[in-house]
């Protein structure tokens, strides 16, 4: 193509103007005509001759200053430009010196005189200029360019429009070497050390040109010496205000520059000259162009970490002078009303003081010189205006500093920050308001919001944290003053009982006349509600024998006899009943008016008898009491233990009414009961009593009819009504009554099986009869007074479970009615908890549960199937050897909660793992792995590879072919959930291999597997693998068998070349090594340490990208070929085969290896060496796989470290043989 151009230089740059510029237009008319097909065509045909240009063109130097000349048009001028960084940065090494000086001198005479001035020039191609000028600074600076800052100094006494162009190219000089480091290290290391030892220079000059420029500016809108420097400007003269913009301009450049420099920069330079640079920044806080730019210098500044000492000179922020201009800027743009740019500022600038407040702690401490500034009270009025702003992102920003300054040694007793306590306590009561929805106007706190948040449901997330936040700082303000915080909370708590309700515009759905979650009565009483138990907490903790029980006790009194009908109310007070609750320990005659209240909301209705479905905010109420008599019963057992038979009549009383609670209901009042039964403390009364609690639900369980439902998949599909076909799918509902009485048995056998408990101190266990004997460690054995009659109903429930997974063979979905079909589906809420998204407010509180009867089908089976698995997981530890005994227990469960799993959707697969299978394993005893874990797991992990390996081969196929149509409806939504589903359930089986096989510290396996949300951000980079990682004896159990080996191994090490950078990780720093480290001692086949070694790689070019995993990846790839090397030749040719690998440093890394006489070079040198050669495989992100390499030649260095001759010793040199005499005895 460029042939056919001709080889004048006119008709290249006639060709490239036509490419860039008026071919433009011209295209865009051509392909309105003939179709944007058409138009696209020609568009790429004109950027190959653009590119191709750059890369073959012998003359591009010529040509790129012919078009970058300033009488060219903008988009003209910007593509030679481009020609000419192309060069810098792709030719550059191949340029004679000539063409180099050639280059440069052009370059700079372009900065000189060849750009429109300041105020027309184009920001593009001020970037692309300076961008021209650091690539040639970054290959030639300091060694064969020592005048470069001479000449840039130079350039910048031409004018306005030469100095803001130095600016950019020294602040992205200061980007590429120390911020984003983007050449070779030496390169870097000469360019940084020269610039610091120039700092001075730089510096000097950064901040004559920021004064020079500002005061310019300050004297043409003429600001009178005399008139108070936050009033405004008067108006300047016409015709000087392009210079004063252009002064401005360069100002802001000049701010831009200091901070990419002070961030790194020696603390000595940022505060010579008594602190200038700190003085002029706080003045230039109250000059409205020019403030954004000085309050990101000043908060990089007071943000500085390092040394103490050095960082002492900062405290000059708090004298009178910089205390005042930061104050007075303040007020100023907070007085101007809610303006985008001043709104920033003031962000600026409240991270400016919670910096302050930060570098304040780290000063003032014990041990140090520094005392508390004298400007310490000024300084704690002016945060406090921000933590009472009406923007709620401006308070949340204050509440770490305030918890730092709480929690001080020193500052903590400071009378003043203990006077600001009510204070902060008084802001925090109005912060706890929850107000300023972005679609809301019913707060100042709206518009602000609007700035903030992209939606209510954004904004909801965010307060909630903040609000968390809070809670934290509060408990951090009472430790310190418990009484006024206590004082004020009975205040608050006492107004809100006497205050009318008001629902306000918005009225809930739940009845008329009630609040909805937006109404101001309900916004009040939850944020009064959260601070109250933020309150009493610390206080109980804080006073001990000074606690004010007279005035709790009356608190408690005033709840109590509060009566509402609003269940968002009846919620808020009965968090209060909670929390005040405490006060019943010192007067124990209340237990049986707080019984009442909280039985009372058990069985709340709106409307007494409604047939409507209820609401979720009045199942909220009732499922609070529930929870606040388990709470009651589980923190406080002793206290109520003496009125345990009235709650024995109250919860039998209720449960004789079939319909009076749900079956969670019933369960939650059973389990209060079995709580205060393990105070019994004696064996056989509490077995009597939970024999009597269990007998109705042994008698409907144990029933010849339930055994036929429960045994067949068809009369269970029938008994629970999936099979109907329904007219009115909304409350119709004639099988309800019997998914009930299933519901409640298994909920009621959960909740024996999770609280009952022996005592836990062993004296009281031996005198009650729960001790049976002991170990053979010595440890001893406890039973359970519920394994008699659990075990009598569990044949029932496996049969449940069988039957359950049975329900998703093909057959038995198509004996689903209509209105079921989806019965087995994934709920709704569950799918947008994988996928991440929010609910909408107002239907948490405002809908019923469950819409549809449909609905209720699917709640039925994915709570019945969860709550199965939950029992069988907390069986083990519940009911120990009577468990793990059961004759024949492995079959059993091999032959109910595992049959059928290749019909069981990964959305229940996933609890099977979790919920079972993951403590069935933790909680048994060494001396049952033989006979029940592994005939288990053994099959079980055999098949989740097979499993797994199918599902992400369908991802990858469905990646190399997604531009097909699929007939879904909506096929992207469908396909990322099935995706995040795999991803969720490959990290729940790597995690349940690693809890079998590997021993790790404390109980970080708990938390191993994260929420279903996305979590790649949690991935860490610190991945070296801990040299405590060994086998569990379970692992060494599993180990042992071949087929269970061979199935662990290959699905750790396949794992790591699956689509989920976490599991990777996971997977490479816990378990690949302690898996293979078992096997290395035996004879493996050359094929499986070549297969293991691939793997890895396989990994790295999958995960490479993401640093966690390319650190772990290549340590693990490491330890295989430098353990493996010496046995298997094989690996050398696998190694021979990674991309890019240069032969010689492989030979050299071999020898070294292979010869243990050589002399070793450390571990980490060694793995260096080991990267360097496996680069080739490591993945790069998408945006780099393709981009060209770009070459930095190093320099001959300025710095080299001079060695001391090693034939040299120092001891025969030391004169008079001193040094030697002081070792003779």
């Amino acid at each position: 193509m460029l042939e056919s151009i001709g080889g004048s230089l006119a008709g290249f740059c006639y060709q490239l103007r036509w490419c860039c510029g008026s071919a433009g237009e011209a295209l865009q008319r051509w392909g309105a005509e003939n179709g944007v097909k058409a138009w696209r065509g020609k568009m790429l045909m004109a950027r190959t001759f653009c590119e191709e240009f750059k890369e073959k063109c012998p003359v591009c130097v010529p040509c790129g200053l012919k078009l970058a000349e300033k009488t060219q048009t903008a988009i003209v001028r910007h593509f030679g430009l481009q020609i000419l960084e192309h060069v810098v940065k792709f030719r550059w090494n191949s340029m004679g010196r000539l063409e180099k000086v050639y280059l440069k001198n052009n370059v700079m005479g372009l900065i000189s005189n060849g750009t429109q001035p300041i105020l027309e020039e184009e920001s593009h191609i001020k970037d692309v200029l300076s961008r021209i000028v650091v690539e040639m600074i970054k290959r030639e600076w300091p060694q064969h360019w020592p005048d470069m800052l001479k000449e840039l100094d130079a350039l910048s006494k031409q004018g306005e429009t030469q100095t803001e162009l130095v600016m950019f190219i020294l602040l992205r000089l200061a980007e590429d070497v120390v911020t984003f480091q983007t050449l070779p290290a030496q390169r870097r290391r000469d360019i940084q050390q020269t610039l610091t030892q120039n700092m001075e220079k730089i510096f000097s000059f950064l901040l004559n040109t920021l004064q020079q420029n500002v005061n310019k500016y300050r004297r043409m809108v003429e600001v009178p010496q005399e008139q108070d420097a936050l009033s405004s400007p008067q108006k300047m003269d016409a015709s000087q205000e392009p210079k004063a913009q252009a002064n401005c301009r360069v100002g802001i450049a000049a701010l831009n520059t200091l901070a990419g420099y002070i961030d790194w920069v020696a603390m000595s330079h940022i505060t010579a000259d008594n602190c200038k640079l700190l003085e002029m920044l706080c003045l230039l806080l109250n000059e409205p162009e020019l403030q954004v730019g000085a309050a990101e210098c000043l908060l990089i500044v007071v943000s500085r970490k390092g040394k103490l000492e050095d960082r002492k000179p900062l405290m000059v922020l708090f004298g009178d002078v910089a205390m005042h201009y930061i104050l007075s800027a303040a007020q100023t743009a907070d007085g101007e009303g809610l303006v985008e740019k001043h709104y920033v500022f003031l962000k600026r600038l409240c991270q400016v003081l919670c910096s302050l407040g930060s570098q304040l702690c780290a000063l003032v401490i014990s041990e140090s010189d520094v005392e508390t500034p004298a400007n310490f009270g000024k300084y704690l009025e002016s945060f406090l205006a921000f933590t009472t702003h009406p923007s709620q992102f401006l308070r949340s920003s204050t509440q770490i500093t305030w918890g730092a300054l709480f929690r001080h040694e020193v500052l903590s007793r400071d009378p003043l920050l203990l006077a600001m306590i009510p204070k902060y306590l008084r802001a925090s009561m109005t912060n706890l308001v929850k107000v300023g929805f972005p679609s809301k106007t019913d707060s100042p706190s709206c518009e602000y919001s609007r700035f903030d948040f992209d939606s209510d449901e954004d904004f909801n997330c965010f307060f909630n944290s903040f609000r968390a936040q809070q809670g934290e700082v509060i408990r951090m303000a009472c430790r310190l003053d418990p009484r006024t915080g206590f004082q004020m909370a009975g205040e608050w708590l006492k107004y809100q009982l006497s205050t009318p309700v008001d629902i306000g515009a918005m009225n809930s759905k739940t009845g008329e006349g009630l609040c909805s979650i937006f109404s101001p009565s309900f916004v009040q009483w939850d944020a009064m509600t959260f601070f109250l138990e933020s309150i009493i907490s610390p206080m109980f903790r804080t006073l001990d024998k000074e606690i004010p029980v007279t005035e709790g006790i009356e608190l408690l009194q005033l709840v109590l006899s509060f009566e509402t009908k609003d269940p968002l109310i009846l919620s808020c007070v009965l968090s209060n009943v909670s929390a005040l609750f405490p006060f019943v320990t010192y007067r124990p005659e209340y237990l049986p008016e707080v019984l009442s209240k909280l039985f009372a909301s058990v069985t709340f209705e709106v409307v007494e008898e409604s047939k409507a479905p209820r609401t979720r905010a009045v199942k909220n109420v009732r499922r609070h009491a529930c929870s606040s008599i388990i709470k009651m019963c589980r923190d406080y057992p002793q206290l109520v233990l003496p009125n345990f038979d009235m709650l024995y009549n109250h919860v039998k009383q209720l449960l004789s009414n079939e319909l009076l609670l749900t079956q969670m209901e019933k369960c939650a009042l059973m389990e209060a009961l079995v709580l205060i039964s393990n105070q019994f403390k004696d064996y056989q009364r509490q077995k009597l009593f939970l024999e009597e609690l269990l007998s109705p639900v042994s008698t409907m369980w144990l029933s010849d009819e339930m055994k036929r439902v429960l045994m067949n998949p068809e009369d269970f599909i029938r008994y629970v009504g999936a099979d109907n076909k329904l007219a009115d799918p909304i409350m119709e509902d004639p099988c309800g009554l019997n998914r009930s009485r299933i519901s409640f048995c298994v909920y009621t056998i959960l909740g024996v099986v999770k609280r009952a408990r022996w005592p836990a101190s062993l004296e009281e266990a031996k005198a009650g009869g729960f001790v049976i004997g002991y170990m053979a460690n010595g440890t001893p054995m406890y039973r359970n007074p519920c394994s008699m009659q659990v075990l009598e109903l569990l044949d029932n429930l496996l049969a449940l479970i069988r039957t359950h997974n049975n329900l998703y063979m093909p057959e038995m979905v198509a004996k689903l009615g209509d209105t079921f079909a989806k019965a087995l589906d994934m709920m709704e809420v569950e799918k947008n908890g994988i996928l991440g998204l929010p609910q909408p407010l107002l239907e948490l509180y405002d809908s019923p549960v469950f819409k549809t009867v449909l609905e209720r089908m699917q709640g039925f089976f994915c709570t019945l199937y969860d709550n199965c698995f939950h029992i069988l997981g907390n069986a083990g530890s519940s009911m120990q050897q009577d468990f793990y005994t059961v004759d024949g227990l492995a079959a059993e469960l091999l032959n109910s909660a595992f049959v059928n799993l290749n019909n069981i959707p990964d959305y229940r697969l996933r609890p099977l793992l979790r919920v079972f299978v993951k403590p069935l394993v933790l909680s048994c005893p060494p001396e049952h792995y033989e006979s029940l874990i592994c005939p288990i797991l053994g099959p079980l992990f055999t098949y989740l590879h097979m499993r797994l390996s199918q599902k992400w081969q369908l991802i990858n196929q469905r990646s190399l072919l997604c531009d097909e149509e699929t007939a879904d409806d909506n096929p992207e939504s469908q396909e990322m959930l099935e995706e995040q589903l795999v991803r969720l359930l490959t990290r729940e089986v790597m995690d349940l291999i690693t809890v079998c096989c590997v021993s790790k510290k404390g109980a970080e396996h708990n938390n191993a597997v994260a929420a279903d949300g996305d979590d790649e951000e949690m991935m860490s980079t610190d991945v070296s693998p801990p040299s405590s990682s060994e086998l569990t004896e379970l692992g060494k159990c599993l180990m042992k068998q071949e087929n269970v080996c061979t199935a662990l191994l290959i699905t750790a090490f396949t794992s790591l070349s699956w689509k989920d950078t976490l599991s990777c990780q996971r997977t490479t720093t816990q378990l690949c090594w302690p898996l293979l480290k078992q096997v290395l001692t035996g004879n493996l086949i050359p094929d499986a340490v070549t297969w293991f070694f691939t793997s890895v790689l396989k990994g790295l070019q999958m995960h490479g990208q993401h640093d966690g995993c390319m650190i772990a990846l290549v340590h693990l790839a490491f330890q295989i070929y430098e353990t493996l090397r010496p046995r298997y030749a094989e690996l050398k040719t696998v190694m021979e085969q990674v991309p890019e690998i240069q032969k010689e440093p492989l030979e050299q890394f071999d020898s070294k290896l292979l010869n243990p006489t050589l002399q070793k070079l450390t571990d980490k040198r060694r793995k260096d060496h080991f990267k360097r050669l496996i680069a080739g495989c490591i993945g790069k992100p998408l945006g780099e796989q393709f981009r060209k390499e770009v070459h930095i030649r190093n320099l001959p260095s300025l710095f080299k470290k001079v060695k001391p001759p090693l034939e040299v010793d120092l001891l025969d040199n030391s004169e008079d043989g001193t040094l030697i005499a002081l070792f003779e005895p």
